[in-house]
């Protein structure tokens, strides 16, 4: 059943055993300081466990606290963290899937730091970032690419650099977010002229590791980033050396707006951008958005409308989705409920690890089993924090 979905693709001599990956997922399961704690292990041996091809880490901070969106973003910053991503790596490959790990740098978002930083002094939420100075730019430069540097060293197999959800790559790409004047503004050139840098020196500090891209294809916002856009900058990306691109919708200041919390509801509400993205393109595109059944998600490969299939809050409700799908068991899918109010990301704003309303009794007493050492704990961020990342379809 479902033959496009489970058969084998190949991205930079790399072989994934089917088309699904788990795409990055903020919980909240990081320790206190992003350090590699129990739950995040024991979190994505489940996710491991669950049959996808790849695993994508979420959010390792590449400069804490300045790039970090909360005190819980997983750490890629210190070799004081190399131990716990060595293991976190181990945990993922023993359990038969390929694991990637994501680094970013929050910018404008980043509620862990007392002075965010961003492209350009931008109101965001009541805060105001500083502009980056050039000196300050190429700083950061240096933290990606020390960072990909220790991916690499603790034993990943590919590397994603969050260009997605309105983080800093993305906003020296937005018009709305980056009002810079000198070379890394202005024009689209000049605007893509940092990710491209990042891009660059990540390359050269990873041996010839695979990097992907988590790309922003549209802001939905009027003034912000859309699609003809950005898809000039995807091809700009394969032109430089990704290895896929991995296509999402939407920002912090965009996520909440009415039109767009029902178009969320939607199945493969996001499909559309990967379409127009995989035109521009001719390396492999994941596509994610609700991705919620194996034929709507074998229809969308079938159709040349993506490569591979990006599950996130799909694949935590059920772990075992990849196996039911591949049994004809599909009416035993434990699906995310769109009308919950997104209740999990409720609960990461407020500084609690997630868990899922929808889970049945014994799932739910079976996940504070596993985890009450975690939930007992008090040192969480702050509450109400609008930077903390949203879980992504």
């Amino acid at each position: 059943m479902y033959p496009h979905l489970f058969s084998e693709i190949t991205i930079e001599g790399l072989t994934l055993k089917n088309r699904l990956t788990m795409a990055p997922l903020y919980l909240g399961y990081a320790g206190q300081g992003g350090t590699v704690s129990e739950l995040l292990l024991k979190h994505y041996r489940l996710m491991a466990q669950s049959g996808v091809a790849m695993v994508v880490v979420e959010n390792a901070t590449v400069d804490h606290p300045t790039g970090s969106g909360s005190n819980r973003t997983l750490r890629a910053d210190t070799d004081d963290n190399l131990d716990g991503l060595k293991q976190l790596a181990a945990t993922i490959k023993q359990e038969g899937a390929r694991a990637c790990l994501q680094i970013n740098h929050a910018g404008r978002f980043a509620h862990a730091a007392d002075r965010p930083v961003a492209p350009s002094a931008v109101n965001t939420f009541g805060r105001m970032p500083e502009a980056l100075e050039k000196n300050e730019i190429d700083r950061i430069v240096d933290k990606y690419a020390t960072a990909a540097a220790r991916a690499n060293a603790a034993g990943f197999d590919m590397l994603e650099l969050h260009g997605g959800t309105g983080y800093l790559l993305a906003q020296f790409l937005s018009p709305r977010t980056n009002r810079r004047t000198d070379e890394y503004g202005g024009s689209r050139e000049n605007r893509q002229r940092f990710a491209l840098e990042v891009l660059a020196r990540v390359k050269a500090a990873v041996d010839g590791l695979p990097v992907g891209y988590r790309f922003l294809a549209d802001e939905w916002l009027p003034d912000g980033l859309h699609v003809e856009e950005s898809c000039q900058f995807a091809h700009r990306l394969t032109r430089a050396g990704i290895a896929y691109i991995s296509v999402m919708g939407g920002t912090y200041e965009s996520f909440s707006l009415p039109d767009i919390v029902e178009k969320s509801k939607q199945e493969g509400y996001m499909l559309d951008l990967a379409v127009a993205v995989r035109s521009a393109v001719d390396v492999p595109v994941i596509a994610a958005g609700r991705l919620a059944t194996g034929a709507f998600a074998d229809q969308a490969i079938a159709d040349g409308k993506t490569d591979l299939i990006g599950l996130a809050r799909v694949l935590w409700v059920d772990p075992d989705w990849p196996q039911k799908v591949r049994d004809g068991r599909e009416a035993q899918i434990l699906h995310c409920n769109p009308d919950c109010g997104d209740a999990c990301m409720h609960m990461v704003m407020r500084g609690r690890p997630a868990f899922c309303v929808a889970w049945p009794a014994e799932k739910m007493k079976a996940w504070k089993a596993k985890f009450v050492s975690q939930l007992s704990q008090r040192q969480f961020v702050q509450p109400g924090s609008p930077t903390v990342t949203k879980p992504a379809a």
